[in-house]
């Protein structure tokens, strides 16, 4: 365009000038001249014809995707912005679990807000991870110091799926033989639902009650609240030590905040303590991303679910950190696998930390103090009034007996902009927080027709000491390590979120060509409306009248999905990836139950499979039986015939992802759904690789029954170094009523088929706040813009397969010679021939400022790489480049110029420490840290060496670090 006359600008029509699809050449790197030259470069005439020779006209969809046309970014962002204002935002006393909070301006703008924090992938590789790597290890710390327990893990996805985790590692630990785990009747109802859920497919027997009563039942576990919902606390010392007794595990679901003043869950014995950190420092969000936190034992660490940070060394003997004990994780252990979780929150978790950093131990029990101290004003407010407060020991949440009155104060409330809980018709909630004021304690009291007399009441509470009983003050120090008390400036806190961002490679610097794990665009104007107030600060249970924005914008999305997948029923509600695949099982269960055919249990997974998938159908009370693929990467059919016929009576399910994990598409995808319907079972695709069907075919279009989508993969939501994400299911008609509902927030009208189903995730939407991300994007990008981006991705693969060919045979292809969007490259003859391994040519990636693509899976000794739509071709071309060139050192060893241990790869990744330092090796320094010209102009030096997994694993030490060991 730069090059067009003005004249023909001037003398355009309107229409021409409107540039109503910009978004889509924002969002999509290949212009049409890098793509009319990548296809010549493989040989495809079009970008039509390279479709055709790659996606089997079988499954094409025989029309356009029925969606709208593009809009520009400013139109869609002031829809969007109309439809968030049709949301009432009150102040929150609702509690339960969700807390108004401030989010520090330094935090919000630096870590949130910023690519260089929510574009970073999973720490997998922990070179160029240091930074975020150092805020987990800040956030587990935390975690370790206000629960009293021995290790923490860098999150889980929400606290009820957590306390679900908990009851299935109780049972891998406990010394009980008993199949029963207790509950406390006093938890929040919405972790009840969600462990309800799970243990059922268990098979787990729940026993409810009082706490106190716990040991009167024979059990393997239990799972008390402390403070509980009703606002209570007590010590559970007793109970826990009678549990204990009994060979029970006792996890203890608490607040973050409470802790800060309150004796811990270890103090009083706990095996477990788990929660949310949502209030330290991140919005409501209706519901999340929110960090759940998640402790024990040390001697337990093996049984835990998710990542654990940890500390070990680098090659030069300075400490580094990584993620620990990997053996534990569902990619290596499968079926038998802790858990299938994948995704974590750490975005959020690092936010949570970082709130801790910014506050400080004195800083945080002023917050707790001062957040107590006006519960305990409302509380003598309300006995003065003449209301029954039975709530006599609590941290900041009181129940307050109305009467007949309930309907006319929560009317009162309600007009003066507060939202309290209806416990009952007789009964109220009240839980005050961070943003609560002195003048909404007045407020509320005068709707109670109490008297608002707030310094009175103050000196009276001041007097009695607040109501935490002394019994139960925390006498021990917290945040005792130097980086809590470090950072009290602004100036100091920025300088410090800043240096551990410049140690982490994020999308910000250069691609990430990650197979199986989409890194694309994470657009500025879809990241805008997360922050926005109508969005961000919705408690997930507010009346349903006020959050008729929130639900708009989650239907229309769901409307979009509905298009893409071709699936009548959309479910919003798990907050992973494999959330979406345990949601999408249990639905599958369900609906067998409800036939009559409860007993299939069989599930047919394709040797290439994720490892969430034969994780998630475990835990989905599932056998898993293997189905082999043949040499060119394909499900066996055969194979699967003969083991569908096997289990006929049995057949449950089969679980595949498409394209196949091998990066092709499969042309005997509908013959494959064909077999296991005809032996009554349901299909369940895997939405891993959906990013390569949009807009060109479908999963009902294929013949699935249910699919999970990726959202931050397929749909733009960013992987924030490692989560969030969000795994919403598409479900065909007859397993719609089988997906999850929720027990505190109906998930739709009065009519909606899935009422009363058990919930999956906390809140009914799962993490709500991340859902106008995509939205924004599919809203900009309208049903040609997502066929341009698939195609583009496709593209793009073929592009980097074809001019890598020559040097790195290229695994699988399909038919007709072509990939789907991601490629292997085999990298074992090369092993074979110089040692050199594909972690070798991972790290020696980083010299030439490149995050690796995935290593050794689906196969070992391989790496896979995706580069997604967004990738120009002069960022392909460099990635390229630095691949050419690692070979060409590969063959300088080959040749024997290099020696095997010493060279380039082998000593990769090199630090300025190397380039700075003594140097007696048998290459360059420039050779080291400058392979190609162009690396000098953009240098990302990796803040440590190669680091040691062994010496980690056998030297486990899970918390902060003296400050000199980094100084070292």
């Amino acid at each position: 365009m730069s090059n067009t006359p003005v004249s023909s600008s001037v003398r355009a029509p309107l229409s021409r000038l409107e540039q109503r699809d910009a978004f889509i050449a924002r969002h999509v790197g290949p212009n049409p001249a890098e793509t009319a030259k990548m296809l010549a470069a493989i040989g495809a005439p079009t970008l039509d014809a390279l479709i055709d020779q790659t996606v089997p006209a079988a499954i094409r969809l025989p029309a356009p995707l029925p969606l709208g046309a593009a809009k520009p970014e400013h139109e869609a962002l002031a829809e969007l912005r109309s439809i968030a204002q049709k949301n009432v935002v009150k102040k929150s006393l609702i509690g339960m679990g969700y807390y108004g909070t401030h989010t520090p301006a330094v935090i919000l703008r630096n870590v949130m807000e910023n690519p260089g924090w929510y574009t970073a992938y999973t720490p997998y590789q922990a070179e160029i991870s240091q930074g975020r790597l150092e805020a987990l290890l800040n956030y587990q710390q935390m975690v370790i110091d206000l629960t009293g327990l021995e290790l923490a893990n860098a999150s889980l996805l929400d606290e009820a799926t957590a306390a679900a985790e908990a009851m299935t590692m109780a049972r891998r630990i406990s010394k009980s033989k008993a199949n029963a785990f207790f509950i406390d009747e006093a938890c929040f109802p919405q972790t009840i639902d969600v462990v309800r859920t799970r243990a059922t497919y268990f098979g787990f027997e729940l026993v409810f009650g009082p706490a106190a009563r716990a040991a009167d039942h024979d059990v393997f576990g239990a799972l008390l609240q402390y403070p509980n919902e009703r606002g209570e606390i007590a010590d559970l010392g007793d109970t826990i030590a009678a549990l204990k007794a009994k060979g029970a595990v006792t996890a203890v679901a608490s607040d973050l905040m409470a802790l800060v003043l309150l004796k811990s869950p270890g103090a009083m014995g706990a095996d477990i303590a788990l929660g949310s950190a949502q209030r330290f420092g991140v919005s409501m969000g209706f519901g999340g991303p929110h960090a759940a936190f998640f402790a024990t034992r040390e001697a337990n660490v093996r049984a835990m679910p998710g990542r654990i940070i940890g500390v070990s060394k680098d090659a030069r003997g300075k400490t580094a950190l990584r993620m620990t004990l990997q053996t534990r994780e569902q990619h290596i252990r499968r079926e038998k696998a802790n858990s299938n979780i994948c995704t974590s929150q750490v975005l959020l978790a690092n936010m949570a930390g970082f709130y801790a950093v910014y506050h400080g131990p004195e800083g945080l029990r002023t917050i707790a103090a001062r957040i107590h101290r006006l519960a305990a004003i409302l509380a003598e407010g309300l006995r003065r009034g003449g209301f029954a407060v039975p709530t006599a020991a609590f941290f900041d949440t009181l129940q307050v007996g109305t009467g007949s009155r309930t309907g006319k104060i929560t009317a009162a409330c309600e007009a003066a902009g507060f939202n309290l809980r209806k416990v009952s018709d007789n009964t109220l909630g009240v839980s005050v927080d961070e943003t609560t004021t002195a003048a909404d304690i007045a407020a509320v009291l005068q709707c109670f027709g109490a008297t608002t007399d707030i310094a009175a009441l103050d000196a009276v509470v001041a007097a009695n000491g607040g109501a935490i009983p002394p019994a139960l003050l925390r006498e021990d120090a917290i945040l005792k390590h130097p980086v809590f008390t470090m950072h009290r400036t602004e100036h100091q806190m920025l300088r410090y979120l800043k240096k551990l961002q410049n140690r982490d490679l994020a999308l910000d610097h250069s691609m990430i060509s990650l197979g199986s794990c989409t890194m694309k665009l994470n657009a500025t104007s879809e990241m805008i409306p997360v922050t926005w107030p109508e969005f961000a600060n919705m408690h997930p249970f507010a009346p349903r009248e006020q959050v008729a924005g929130c639900l708009e914008m989650i239907e229309g999305l769901a409307d979009y999905l509905r298009a893409v997948t071709g699936f009548p029923a959309i479910c919003m509600q798990p907050n992973s990836g494999a959330q979406g695949e345990y949601a999408g099982l249990v639905a599958i269960a369900r609906y067998h139950a409800s036939r009559g055919e409860g007993h299939r249990n069989v599930c047919l997974i394709p040797k290439s499979a994720h490892g969430t998938n034969p994780a998630t159908a475990q835990m989905c009370g599932m056998e898993v039986v293997v189905v082999a693929c043949d040499d060119k990467g394909n499900v066996e059919v055969a194979d699967l015939r003969e083991k569908a016929a096997r289990h006929v009576d049995r057949l449950a399910a089969l679980m595949i992802t498409y394209p196949s994990t091998h990066g092709v598409f499969e042309e005997a995808i509908r013959e494959i759904c064909a077999i296991v319907h005809e032996h009554g079972g349901q299909v369940y695709m895997d939405g891993a690789n959906l990013n390569a069907q949009v807009g060109l075919t479908s999963p009902a279009h294929i013949g699935a029954d249910v699919s999970h989508m990726n959202l931050h993969k397929t749909f733009c939501i960013p992987h924030g170094g490692g989560g969030p994400g969000m795994g919403p299911i598409g479900l065909a008609a007859h397993l719609a009523p089988f997906m999850a509902d929720h027990a505190v927030a109906a998930t739709g009208g009065e009519d909606r088929p899935n009422k009363g189903q058990g919930a999956v995730s906390a809140a009914p939407f799962g993490s709500a706040s991340i859902l106008p991300i995509s939205w924004m994007y599919i809203a900009m990008m309208g049903g040609e813009g997502l066929k341009q981006a698939t195609q583009a991705a496709i593209l793009n693969a073929n592009y980097i397969a074809n001019r890598l060919a020559d040097h790195y045979p290229v695994l699988y292809t399909g038919s007709q010679g072509r990939v789907a969007h991601e490629c292997i490259l085999d990298v074992r003859p090369i092993k074979a021939a110089t040692g050199i391994s594909e972690v070798d040519i991972a790290k020696r990636l980083m010299d030439y400022g490149f995050h690796a693509p995935t290593m050794s899976f689906p196969v070992a000794g391989t790496i896979m790489v995706e580069p997604t739509e967004s990738e120009d071709l002069g960022e392909l071309d460099r990635f390229i480049d630095a691949m050419i060139s690692i070979r060409n050192e590969i063959r300088e060893i080959e040749a024997g110029r290099w020696a095997a241990e010493d060279n380039p790869l082998k000593n990769a990744p090199h630090t300025q420490a190397d380039f700075l330092g003594d140097w007696a090796r048998s290459y360059t320094r420039e050779q080291a840290v400058f392979p190609l010209s162009w690396v000098a102009e953009n240098k990302f030096w990796p803040s440590v060496n190669r680091i040691d997994d062994v010496y980690g694993d056998r030297n486990l030490f899970c918390a902060c670090v003296p400050m000199e060991d980094y100084a070292g």
